[in-house]
């Protein structure tokens, strides 16, 4: 397989490229993100993987259903058999006052790229899940004094125990309960916050340095809202093969609809979409070459190897074509090959379909000994 990574940024990686300490990855005792990224790289690198800077703007599927193109923000197209969508979610803007105007004049969406502009400062984290409890005691080690910002009641956060433990016993992260940031406020840099307490209502100042905003992730899915099935949320919908609503073009890790969203089982998703996509192509090629394009009439026989009806009309088949040598017959396990079945609404096995010129002109579905001879004469007569 010739395969290409379109990554829009200067650093791949993603979301991990921007994380300070990773632990959870089996095998890695302790890694940074950067790190760990830049060994996935070189280990596709051994195997050939070619890279390319890029931003996709769209994707289209030809007419035949196999043929793909991309289409880049550069106006460049590239055209290919299977697709990965592996695009990953961004940090959510809140779209409060100022949050815009400060971004990098203090706004900050990455503790580890921006850490060191706060050394000895006052900084704000706004949020309450893991990333934000993280990256909060990430600050501790550079910065002076972190405060969270958390919408619950006190003693509430929305990460796992073990990241709150870590946050409730570091003595330099404050928090500030049932409160939300109404506004970032500064003269060219960030210098407060303006929270409102949300059963109270009231307001009130609150000077920083910086503000951190760790309020959940987008999917980046907005080159293909408009081909790919998403669910509420805008997250991609996928089957247990990482395959989305259109055959061939996969997805993995964050910006699908998923459980569990961290690097173990992006890899995971990844390693099932990779065989996935080899297989469709090798499927899709076979299919097309034999079938679809075929000059000879076809026989396709969707069927299992583990039921009898299946193997007895295969044998009954192979005799039949002795006397018909200008036929072929092409075999379509359908539990190997749902997706196949799926396309041609073959519901019941064992099942033929005979094609002449790449079009269906017949189906029989476990037929006997007397249909069978229509296969071969073309015609229901």
């Amino acid at each position: 397989m010739k395969t290409l990574l379109i990554e829009e940024k200067r650093k791949m990686g993603g979301q991990c490229a921007t994380t300070s300490e990773l632990e959870n990855y089996p095998g890695i005792i302790e890694d940074t993100g950067p790190g760990l990224m830049e060994r996935f790289r070189s280990h596709a690198e051994k195997f050939g993987v070619e890279f390319e800077r890029g931003r996709v703007a769209g994707i289209e599927v030809g007419d035949d259903g196999f043929h793909k193109e991309i289409r880049l923000a550069d106006e460049r197209t590239l055209r290919t058999k299977s697709i990965i969508i592996a695009t990953g979610a961004a940090p959510r803007i809140l779209g409060i006052p100022g949050e815009k105007e400060f971004r990098g004049q203090g706004v900050s969406y990455c503790a580890t790229c921006d850490a060191d502009f706060y050394e000895e400062l006052d900084v704000v984290v706004v949020g309450s899940g893991n990333t934000a409890v993280e990256e909060s005691v990430f600050l501790t080690k550079v910065v002076n004094k972190v405060t969270m910002i958390v919408v619950h009641d006190e003693g509430k956060l929305d990460a796992d125990r073990v990241a709150q433990e870590q946050a409730f016993a570091n003595d330099k992260i404050e928090f500030v309960w049932n409160s939300t940031v109404d506004a970032i406020e500064g003269d060219g840099l960030v210098n407060g916050v303006r929270l409102r307490n949300i059963k109270t209502g009231e307001t009130q100042q609150l000077a920083t340095d910086g503000v951190f905003m760790f309020v959940g992730t987008v999917p980046q899915t907005g080159f293909a809202k408009d081909l790919i099935e998403l669910n509420g949320a805008g997250y991609i919908k996928t089957d247990d093969k990482q395959q989305t609503n259109i055959p061939g073009i996969f997805a993995v890790g964050d910006v699908t609809d998923k459980f569990l969203r961290q690097v173990v089982t992006a890899a995971g998703d990844g390693a099932v979409a990779a065989v996935a996509a080899n297989g469709y192509v090798e499927q899709e090629e076979y299919w097309q070459q034999q079938v679809l394009k075929s000059q000879t009439p076809v026989l396709a026989v969707f069927w299992s190897p583990l039921e009898g009806d299946s193997v007895q009309l295969i044998q009954s088949l192979e005799e039949m074509t002795i006397a018909y040598p200008d036929h072929r017959i092409v075999t379509v396990d359908t539990y190997k090959n749902q997706m196949l079945a799926d396309r041609y609404e073959v519901q019941e096995i064992p099942a033929v379909l005979r094609f002449e010129q790449g079009q269906e002109q017949l189906r029989l579905v476990q037929p006997g000994a007397v249909e069978l001879n229509q296969l071969f004469q073309g015609s229901k007569s």
